[in-house]
């Protein structure tokens, strides 16, 4: 019998939305994927392998609640991971460590709609070419014709994260937000060649990286998230368009980033700080040519607003939001206006400005996609 691999280092980095799991091996293993239901399982079937390395290494986070791992009999083995919600495997590979060592397993789950993972629990076979089969990008909620202009619209907050509240004790953002991004929405529908989408369309709780998540697993060729904060000064008001930065633009903009991005503590979600090691798992997340389509977008925005809806001093501000740090997807944040101030809060509650706004930001996502295909994008 030939000696069993062996499992002789291991890490686990993620969030909520997507984990990657590497495994160093002394060579490189053959294996199957397979999934399981109540509770949600991820099962990786190996050859006899002795696991050499210390449980705390594989610790679960992220995605993964529970894992096991150990010998099934003399000529096998199996990882199982118990999972918080549906996952798939969106790569599951072998490949060489950088020192010539060794072989590693790397495997990356990411979420899924549960009537997917309800698919490929029914439509699996028990068989070990089971894994190229499985292993393969989430499908698009829904299918957009391929010539579409795809935006995703992000109402911020929602569920157990009410966001701000309006000075009438009463009036939540979270509600404003979904009512303006599903008017948002509509509209970009009704224009030939752009398709929109929500990340939510009911009062749910979805954490930052869900939401990057979502936006990046259909596809979007924009994301706009939509905000109407509170601020300390009460006589400050008007919209603002952020993009991300490494620096905040200013003291402002730097406190409304820490706000946004501590919404996932406040909702009591992990989002722990990604290890260097694995940190290609987010991909550069400040890939230049992004950051300059979302700056383009930013500037078509504003273009639109001028003279028809009100912005703050230096209206365009960057900093390093959370929520907008798709490496692939050009992203703003719209303050849609503060809460905290009278006059804004009046008008945010008002649905003949609504439509105005909608109407606006509906033109500069129209300029923006003609800019983009005239440059050849």
């Amino acid at each position: 019998m030939a000696d069993p691999l062996l499992a002789y280092g291991a890490r686990i980095a993620g969030d909520d939305a997507r984990t990657r799991i590497v495994i160093d091996m002394d060579r490189a293993p053959t294996f199957s994927v397979h999934y399981l239901d109540n509770p949600v399982r991820v099962v990786i079937d190996l050859p006899a392998t002795a696991f050499g390395f210390p449980a705390r290494d594989l610790k679960p986070v992220g995605l993964f609640k529970d894992i096991r791992y150990g010998t099934m009999d003399e000529d096998s083995a199996r990882i199982v991971l118990t999972a918080t919600k549906p996952v798939k495997l969106v790569m599951a590979k072998v490949q060489a460590d950088e020192s010539g060592k060794g072989q590693r397993l790397v495997l990356d789950a990411e979420m899924l709609p549960t009537a997917q993972f309800a698919d490929l629990v029914k439509q699996q076979s028990w068989t070990n070419d089971d894994t190229a089969r499985d292993v393969g990008p989430v499908v698009p909620l829904d299918k957009p014709d391929p010539s579409a202009f795809l935006v995703a619209v992000d109402a911020g907050h929602g569920g157990i994260d009410a966001g701000a509240t309006g000075s009438d004790g009463v009036t939540q953002e979270k509600e404003i937000t979904l009512a303006f991004a599903r008017l948002f929405a509509d509209k970009l529908n009704a224009q030939p060649g752009i398709k929109a989408f929500l990340t939510r369309d009911k009062d749910e709780y979805l954490s930052l990286s869900q939401r990057v998540t979502v936006a990046r697993q259909n596809h979007a060729s924009l994301f706009i998230s939509l905000h109407a904060d509170t601020l300390k000064q009460k006589d400050i008001r008007g919209a603002t368009v952020y993009t991300i930065s490494d620096k905040a633009s200013d003291k402002l903009a730097g406190e409304v980033a820490d706000r946004e991005n501590n919404s996932d503590q406040l909702a009591g979600a992990d989002t722990q700080a990604q290890p260097a090691a694995v940190a290609d798992i987010l991909m550069d997340l400040t890939r230049r040519e992004t950051q300059a389509f979302s700056i383009s977008l930013a500037q078509d925005v504003l273009t639109s607003f001028n003279g028809q809806i009100a912005t703050i001093n230096n209206p365009h501000r960057h900093a390093g939001f959370r929520v907008l740090q798709a490496p692939d997807v050009p992203s703003i944040l719209l303050e849609l206006g503060f809460l905290s101030n009278k006059e804004d809060e009046k008008l945010l509650l008002d649905p003949a400005w609504r439509e105005k706004l909608a109407d606006r930001l509906t033109q500069a996502v129209k300029q923006y996609r003609t800019s983009i295909v005239a440059n050849g994008g």
